[in-house]
């Protein structure tokens, strides 16, 4: 848009303080090299005429409507953040997460830092699906830690991976190797992982004259079945004592989740049924099909990979069936029976617009498709002009931010965080950065900061097992640096300290982090210098950092 038509603004507007979305929540940490694209993402927003907002959510903050009456054009990209259920009995119970959760838990999404997924308590996981994301899923709990320390995983997912006892993990799928979801790259990196026991039922490698049309058809399902087909021979026929290991079961489906006789609510095991595949015409493939046939897998975790879900938000028209806003090439349909019945000015992309499937570079294509839609609208004249009806866009939201902002008692919600180009007021990078310097450590800041730590202050003390505790937070800054650097410092006193002195920390924190919502919830004992503090665990925003020794304070 910004290259198309030279005086257009655009405003990014996302309910997390941060930007990148599932680049930054849903890419493995151990895939550093898909996370790149993050660089050129980065670009965009550093034009003048494009902002970024964060943690400003639709619904709570501005509503569709409000939008749709601030800008010419609204497209709406906000993915599909809820999972599918199965609808079987037991689902409910604890221990059986959906691997989005698990994914969100990992990456340190915020809305999942308190997952605390049980990894001590069970030797087994089980996984059901077997796409991209189970097996990455499978790949984290089953790869060494000391690997997984050099990635950009959280802290605290870390930690409980280090002291995981799963060693086993089943891969549960409906249908055949013939028909796996993955692709060949991710099933050959968990395929890989070192000193792992693979196992696959030969049986299950058998192929129909069906099978075999399939695999004539399609690369990507052929190199799979390869794969799949080599491991089954290659390893051996049974694990070494404590070695890990990872079951590839195909044809079963989950029936039910079983309760636990020692841990009542807590999942025991998944009974599933054996299925065979069966041709549909409707479809054009293959479904499975149950055959009466159950048997149980024993398990302490299940994770469900069943697919993402999208929600709908007051105002947008909605297919809840498919699970998507009703478009023709991006163009939000008001009648999904009527295509020339449109949304004026209301686009769509993403896996809201078709549903969560694909790469990244698949979003591409699909986010072109809707720009070139929005350029034919604006070049026939079906979006009202915009010299002839000018709306207030970035203005007219700024002044609704501010005055939820002056209304909140609390600013951990409706926080308005700009990140890029603000661009208010015209402002030069220079003057932007002196102006978010200023709002981050004025004196509203500082006492809502105050309140949060106070907080925090009996929480972190009852929890610390180091030698110091928290006693307060001093001051939060902001320096410029790709994004911006924040340098934050806080106070901390030896436990049960007779001369009341306390030491104060200063720690710097990169990433545009909501540092008014945070507190430290533990020092980390160094390993060197028994008692010494080594480093500050930021739970909430899923950050550890090495704090520098500045002096005492009385």
């Amino acid at each position: 848009m910004l290259k198309a038509h030279q005086g257009a603004e655009v405003d990014i507007i996302d309910r997390l303080p941060t930007p990148f979305g599932l680049v930054r929540s849903g890419v493995a940490p151990d895939h550093p090299e898909t996370k790149i694209v993050t660089n050129q993402f980065s670009r965009v927003p550093q034009n003048e005429r494009c902002s970024f907002f964060g943690n400003v959510s639709i619904g709570s903050s501005v509503s569709l409507s409000e939008l749709r009456e601030m800008y010419h054009v609204v497209v709406l990209a906000y993915g599909a953040e809820s999972d599918r259920i199965l609808g079987i009995p037991g689902e409910d119970l604890a221990g059986t997460h959906s691997a989005r959760e698990f994914v969100w838990w990992y990456n340190g999404h915020p809305d999942c830092r308190n997952l605390a997924p049980d990894l001590k308590s069970t030797d087994t996981a089980v996984i059901l699906g077997q796409g991209n994301v189970a097996l990455d899923v499978a790949r984290i709990l089953l790869r060494p830690t000391m690997e997984l320390a050099t990635t950009d995983i959280s802290s605290h997912a870390l930690g409980a991976l280090e002291e995981s006892r799963i060693r086993k993990v089943y891969l549960v799928g409906r249908r055949g190797p013939v028909q796996a979801a993955c692709t060949a790259k991710e099933l050959r990196e968990v395929l890989g992982i070192k000193d792992l026991y693979i196992h696959i039922q030969e049986a299950d490698l058998l192929k129909t004259p069906t099978d075999e049309e399939e695999l004539k058809n399609s690369r990507i399902q052929r190199r799979v079945y390869e794969l799949l087909s080599k491991a089954a021979v290659s390893g051996h026929s049974h694990p070494s004592s404590g070695q890990r290991e990872l079951h590839f079961v195909f044809f079963r489906k989950p029936d039910r989740f079983i309760d636990s006789d020692d841990r009542s609510g807590h999942i025991a095991g998944v009974r599933v049924e054996k299925t065979m595949l069966k041709e549909s015409a409707g479809a054009g493939k293959q479904i499975a099909v149950g055959t009466g046939q159950f048997e149980d897998l024993e398990c302490g975790l299940v994770l469900k990979s069943i697919g993402y879900k999208s929600i709908p938000v007051d105002g947008l028209p909605f297919d809840h069936h498919k699970g998507i806003v009703p478009n023709a090439r991006g163009r939000v349909l008001s009648n999904t029976s009527d295509l020339t019945q449109l949304e004026e000015g209301l686009y769509v992309c993403g896996w809201l617009k078709r549903g969560p499937t694909g790469i990244i570079a698949t979003n591409l294509y699909c986010a072109e498709e809707t720009i070139a839609s929005i350029n034919e609208d604006i070049e026939k004249g079906v979006l009202a002009s915009t010299s002839n009806m000018p709306k207030p866009g970035r203005e007219g939201l700024l002044q609704l931010l501010e005055t939820i902002h002056r209304t909140e008692n609390y600013c951990s919600k409706d926080e308005r965080i700009v990140l890029f180009g603000d661009g208010h007021h015209e402002m030069t990078r220079k003057e932007h950065i002196q102006y978010l310097k200023q709002w981050m450590t004025s004196e509203e800041r500082l006492k809502n900061l105050n309140k949060l730590s106070d907080l925090a202050v009996k929480h972190y003390n009852e929890k610390s097992n180091s030698k110091y505790e928290f006693v307060k937070f001093v001051k939060a800054t902001v320096l410029p640096h790709r994004g911006f650097l924040y340098h934050i410092t806080f106070e901390a006193k030896e436990k049960d300290a007779v001369d009341g002195q306390s030491i104060t920390f200063q720690a710097k924190v990169y990433d545009g982090r909501k540092l008014w919502d945070t507190e430290p919830d533990r020092f980390l004992d160094s390993d060197d210098r028994s008692g010494h503090v080594a480093d500050v665990l930021f739970e909430k925003t899923m950050l550890k950092v090495t704090p520098t020794l500045c002096g005492k304070a009385n």
